[in-house]
Parts: C-alpha cells; structure tokens; sequence
C-alpha cells in the first residue's frame, strides 16, 4: 500500500504533510535506489514552479542528495516537462521537480523522473518509499565524495530552443492570449511564442509565491476565454502552475478540453501517418463522445487508469503516440515524455494555422456528451467503497443510465477528496445523479 507517492509523485501541505525532514529522506532514499553501484557517483538536474514553499523543499531535497553523495545541476523555475526532456538530454541520472501542479500555493510535491526523462515507475517509487520508511542505515560520505552544486549553464536554452524547433515554420498571423497562472511558464511563454512570430497577450504572469493557479490558469479556464474574445484572438492557452498540462479556449470563447485536443490532433497525425493503428489513450476520464468520435473517424480509444503516468504506460505497451487527459495532460511521444503544455499547445496552434480553419471548427471534430465532475473534501479517502450505502447509490445510478452513460467514482490520488463524474446525454439526469450521489458520500465519510 503506498503511503507517500500518489498518482504523480510525493504531494502535500507544504510543512505540514510534505516537511523539510521528508523532502530531505526521500533525496537520500533516492539516490540508494537508483545508484548503479557503490562507486558511482549520482547526477541529479533539479527545478521547481513558482509557489512560496519550493526554496524550501528545494533546499532540502538539495542537502539530502548532497549528504548522500549526489551531485545536482539546479534550474530553478522551470516546466516539469522541461526537466523531463533535460534529464534524457543531459548527463545525469534522474530529475527531480518541486510542484504541486494545479493544486492552491500552500501544498507542494517532489516527482521523480529517470534519465530518459519517464516518470519512476511503480516498483521504483515502492522501492524509495520502502527506504524512507526503513531502519536501514543509509550511507553518509564524508570528505570529497560528499555531493556538489554544478552549473546549470545554458539548461533552459537547452529546453526552449527544443520547443521552438517544433514549428520550424513560425506562428506569424496568429493572434493568442497566454494565461500563465503566475507559474513556470510565467517568464518564458511570451518570449517563445513571440519568437515564432506570433503575437501575445500575457495574463497572470507575475508569480509572488502564493498565487499560483490562484482564480486563473487552467483550473479557471473562463478567465482566458473571456480574454480572447475581448482581444478578438484567434486562441487562448490556459496553462497549470507546472505547465505540464494545458487548455485552450477557442476564437468565440469557449473552453477546449483534452478531449476535444486529443480528437482534432489525432486527426492530424493520421493525415502524417504518425498514429499507429488509429490507436489514441485516454482514461476512464474521457468522454463518451470522445470514445464514439474517433469510432466515427475509424480510430479507438483505449482508456487506462486516471494519471497520466498510466496513460504513458499503456501507449508504450501498444506504440501509441498520441494519449492524454481530459484536464488537458497531453503526451505526444514522438516529441516529448510526459504531458507537456508548451508542445500541446505548439501542436495545436501549428494544425490551426496550417488548415485555414478557426479553432471551433477543428475542435467541433467530437461532440461531447454532458458532463459534470464534482469534489467532495472528506478527512480519509482510504476505505471510501467499502461503505455499503455508497456502492448502492453507485449501482442505482449505472443502472438507470444504463449504456447512455456512465459513473465514476473515485479517491483523488494528489487530494483528500473523493472525485464523482457523471455523463449522460440528458444534462437533466447529470445533475440528479451528480448531486445524489456527492449527498450520499458527503453523508457517509464526513
């Protein structure tokens, strides 16, 4: 049973839950897993997004590899995607990123990626955990083996001339509004999309350390969409405090989803024939009418776990290239490791311009089923469908939907909350079982 890593690494308050003394285990811990022998010597490139905490949990995370014999190459604010790609690009052994992702400024999180720039997969998480929560002695070099800060040097050059090597042919004539959601990306998206030629429009582009994904970003994707008809922009990108995520909102104002991303690119990379077998990856997440659009278009769908570490997982499994979220995680494999809104919303902006179309038109490709996800905040997730009263209100609502629609149920894997989706083609039966069933487990665990 995990106790530390969820579905996308170590998460919690900030001092609280995620303390200086874990951040500083879990680097040593770390490190005697995946050193590949007693004499070698651990590399480590390190960042973090924008929010109070992270000097913090960095400087921990810091002192453990260091105590532990482990060298680190320290970026400081940075994309997690962007470590990602700098771990398989540079000479190191694993990435590390501080963030919480969408989550408020209080929380934070450490995620692990190996020197191919993947997230840890489950046995090696197990494996760190395990030595967190060991007696084991774990070493404590002294004199010159101890561990070292090295230059970062050009490392985020590295990672945004990457990026604007993606569209070799420019953005020019493309009008865009660019919510940073005062995170990683806050000094580093105008730059880039305005060296395509594209031109922009910032929101929330001034990180003070607490307002992170603070009534903005894409978490809040109304907040770019009224802007882009405001501006009369052709697109809107909605990023999340990491920016490993992305949403967009089209030239009328109306949100995109993953979803609706996954369809209109899948689209395009069968034209180049780079999507193997039609195959795209989804989640139990994604929406009918994403299932049943790419039925239409002669694609499938093939729906994992929520996560996109799952999601990765399951297109390596069936060289799928294209995979994601509906919350706007988007993996395209043959460019990037892990869902990166930078190259999500290089893509997408390079099918627009390229077809001539506006945004509506290329997203309108599915039609999308209604659906409504609700939160319920609840003091322990663990144990949630072993209530009785709680599975059978689950199994009324599948029942009266029938093949129409579907439930899902679920813990968060980052939150205390137990997550509720329903789908249906009549919105008045997803608000009735949406808010019977939040009652019931509201009732139940809280």
């Amino acid at each position: 049973m995990r106790e530390l890593f969820g579905t996308d690494g170590v998460r919690g308050i900030a001092n609280k839950d995620l303390t200086v003394n874990l951040a500083l285990q879990l680097a040593r811990a770390a490190v005697a897993v995946l050193r590949r022998d007693e004499t070698s010597r651990l590399r480590v490139v390190m960042g973090r997004d924008t929010r109070l905490s992270g000097d913090m949990i960095e400087s921990a995370m810091c002192a453990g590899f260091y105590s532990a014999g482990a060298d680190v190459v320290d970026i400081g604010v940075i994309p997690t995607p962007g470590i990602a790609y700098l771990a398989r690009q540079m000479d190191v052994d694993m990435g590390v990123v501080i963030s919480a992702s969408h989550n408020p400024y209080a929380f934070n999180g450490i995620k692990f990626f190996s020197h191919q720039g993947f997230k840890l997969p489950d046995d090696t998480e197990m494996a760190i955990e395990a030595k967190v929560n060991s007696s084991e002695h774990l070493p404590h070099p002294v004199g010159d083996d101890l561990g070292r800060r090295l230059p970062a040097e050009d490392a985020m050059t590295q990672y945004l001339d990457y990026l604007h090597a993606l569209v070799p042919e420019g953005l020019s004539g493309l009008k865009l509004v660019i919510d940073c959601a005062h995170g990683a990306v806050s000094a580093i998206a105008a730059p880039l999309f305005r060296a395509l030629g594209a031109e922009v429009i910032t929101l929330n582009d001034a990180p003070d350390g607490i307002n992170i994904n603070a009534g903005c970003g894409a978490t809040h994707p109304e907040v770019v969409a009224r802007a882009v008809t405001a501006h009369g922009a052709h697109a809107g990108l909605s990023f999340d405090g990491d920016a490993d995520r992305l949403l967009l909102a089209d030239e009328a104002g109306r949100v995109v989803d993953g979803d609706r991303i996954m369809a209109m690119t899948a689209q395009d990379l069968h034209a180049q024939g780079r999507l193997p077998g039609g195959l795209v990856v989804g989640t139990v997440m994604s929406n009918l009418g994403l299932e049943r659009g790419l039925e239409r278009l002669g694609f499938s769908l093939l729906r994992t776990q929520v996560g996109d570490r799952y999601v990765l997982e399951a297109m390596q499994a069936r060289g799928a290239t294209l995979g994601g979220e509906q919350s706007g995680h988007i993996i395209f494999l043959d460019h990037a490791t892990t869902g990166d809104g930078l190259v999500t919303a290089l893509m997408v902006l390079k099918q627009l311009r390229a077809s001539g179309q506006p945004l509506s038109a290329l997203a309108n490709v599915i039609d999308v089923y209604p659906q409504k996800l609700v939160n319920i905040t609840v003091p322990e997730v663990k144990g949630w469908d072993a209530h009785s009263v709680i599975r059978r209100a689950i199994t009324d609502a599948e029942t009266d939907l029938g093949d129409t629609g579907r439930v899902l149920v679920r813990a968060s894997g980052t939150e205390p909350k137990i997550r509720v989706m329903v789908e249906a083609l009549e919105q008045d039966k997803v608000n009735h079982w949406t808010a019977y069933l939040a009652d019931v487990i509201s009732t139940q665990l809280t």
